[in-house]
């Protein structure tokens, strides 16, 4: 009987020895520590005017392009130009309030944006809004000439794609920009979109 308990007890203490007590629970883990979230950027607003067009007209398409994606002229009667064959300007039917096209030699140059027109560019400035606002939306970029007739606060902010142009008047058919025609209360009065068209100051010419 002694003999059996020894060896029982032996037993015991080598079970002991060799790990046999019930571990101990895993201590739980840190929570991971995430990061600042960074916001998806916002999506660019398609019905924002840019230098490359507005909606579904784009600069470059042709007369029969801008009819079929936004109207004929809405009053054919009216002069858009002194040689309408060459230059024209004119609202299409179907465009909102506000948005005149011109075209040139057959194609769409420009999209302007006159009167109390609702639609923005791409960086949220619309009819309406400061001159100080224009220019410190787009900083250097933002090339700013005193008006062609009217005198101060009244002037010109043209805004080229790519950055500003070295030569007074640009005559490069490829170049894409924004002008805001300053009024003389100091607010954007229109808005021109385009090639270098949008330098011209009296519709056409």
């Amino acid at each position: 009987m002694m003999r059996i308990t020894l060896i029982t007890t032996v037993a015991a203490l080598a079970f002991t020895a060799c790990g046999g007590e019930t571990p101990a629970p895993p201590a739980p883990a840190e929570p991971a520590v995430e990061g600042p979230v960074t916001p998806a950027p916002a999506a660019a607003d398609a019905n924002a005017i840019t230098g490359q067009g507005w909606g579904a007209l784009k600069i470059g398409m042709t007369l029969d392009e801008v009819t079929a994606a936004a109207g004929p002229d809405s009053n054919p009667d009216a002069i858009g130009g002194a040689d309408p064959a060459s230059c024209d300007q004119f609202r299409p039917a179907n465009a909102p309030e506000g948005v005149l096209v011109m075209i040139e030699s057959g194609r769409l140059t420009r999209v302007s944006l006159v009167e109390m027109s609702d639609i923005k560019t791409d960086k949220g400035l619309g009819i309406g809004d400061t001159a100080d606002a224009v220019k410190a939306a787009y900083g250097a970029s933002a090339a700013v000439t005193p008006h062609k007739y009217a005198p101060a606060p009244t002037e010109d902010i043209i805004v080229w794609e790519g950055g500003p142009r070295s030569e007074p008047y640009v005559q490069d058919e490829a170049a894409r920009g924004v002008r805001y025609e300053i009024d003389a209360t100091g607010k954007v009065g229109a808005i021109h979109a385009g090639d270098p068209s949008i330098q011209l100051v009296e519709g056409c010419s």
